[in-house]
C-alpha cells in the first residue's frame, strides 16, 4: 500500500509524501486510472470527473508535500476519494500535518464557498471539488495547469458541470482564477476594477489574455519520451 504521511517532527514535515522526480505526476496518475493522462476517454461525465480528480491528485504529487494538504482536503475526505473512485489503486493518505491559518488559507475558503453556494450536482465529487479547486487557486500558474488538466477547455466543463450558475456569470470568458476574485468582491458590493470597460484597463490581458501552453502532464510524457531516446541512443555502439 502506497501512503502519503507527514510526521509531526521536522524532518518528516519537510520529507515528500510522495517519491519526487520529473514523472512523479504521470506515475501516480497511472496508479489510479491504469492508462496515461493523454490517454484518459472523458466522453462519459463519470470517466470525466475520475480523470479530473486524477489529475488534481497527481498535479499536488508533482509538487511534493502532505498529499491532502495540497489538494485542500481532510484526510477522511481524501481517503473516500481514494476509496470510492479508485479502489483499485490501493492508495491511501494517513495523518496529514495541519498548519495555523494564514492569509492564502483563508482566501482559499472564501473561493470553496463561493464554489460551493454554485454547486449544481449532487453527492460528494462537486463538495471534494469545491475545495480541491480551491485549494490549488493559490499556485502560481494558469488554474487548469495547476489541477493538471490537459487543457482550459476542461476546466471550464468541470465548472459547467459541477458549479453552473457560477460558470454562466462568466459570459466574458475571463480567465476562472480572476474571475474567482472577482465574484468575491462583487458579492461583498466591492468593485474590483477602476475602469468600467474591461477594453480600456491596462490589465486586460491579465484578465483576458490567452491560457493556452502545454499542460504538466503533456510536458512530463514528453521529458519520459526524450529520456527513453537518449538511453535508447546511449546503448547503441558508436
Amino acid at each position: 500500500m502506497i501512503a502519503a504521511q507527514a510526521r509531526t517532527s521536522e524532518a518528516a514535515a519537510n520529507r515528500p509524501a510522495w517519491p519526487l522526480g520529473p514523472h512523479a505526476g504521470i506515475a501516480f496518475y497511472r496508479l489510479l486510472t491504469g492508462c496515461d493522462p493523454a490517454e484518459a476517454d472523458i466522453r462519459a461525465d463519470d470517466d470525466f470527473d475520475r480523470h479530473v480528480l486524477a489529475s488534481i491528485l497527481a498535479a499536488a504529487v508533482m509538487d511534493g508535500g502532505p498529499l491532502a494538504e495540497r489538494v485542500g482536503l481532510s484526510e477522511q475526505d481524501l481517503n473516500d476519494l481514494l476509496a470510492r473512485n479508485f479502489p483499485s489503486a490501493m492508495v491511501r493518505a494517513f495523518a496529514w500535518l495541519p498548519r495555523s491559518a494564514s492569509g492564502s488559507e483563508d482566501e482559499t475558503i472564501m473561493v470553496r464557498d463561493l464554489l460551493l453556494a454554485q454547486r449544481s450536482t449532487a453527492g460528494d465529487v462537486g463538495h471534494w471539488l469545491a475545495a480541491m479547486v480551491a485549494r490549488r487557486a493559490i499556485e502560481p500558474n494558469h488554474l487548469w495547469e495547476d489541477l493538471g488538466l490537459r487543457e482550459r477547455s476542461e476546466l471550464s466543463r468541470l465548472l459547467a458541470r459541477h458549479f453552473a450558475p457560477l460558470a454562466q456569470r462568466n459570459t466574458a470568458n475571463m480567465r476562472w482564477k480572476r474571475f474567482f476574485y472577482r465574484m468575491l468582491c462583487e458579492d461583498d458590493g466591492f468593485v474590483m476594477c477602476t475602469t468600467p470597460v474591461c477594453t480600456e484597463c491596462n490589465d486586460f490581458d491579465l484578465c483576458f489574455g490567452e491560457e493556452s501552453g502545454e499542460s504538466r502532464m503533456a510536458e512530463r510524457r514528453r521529458e519520459i519520451l526524450r529520456g527513453d531516446g537518449e538511453r535508447g541512443d546511449a546503448a547503441r555502439p558508436a
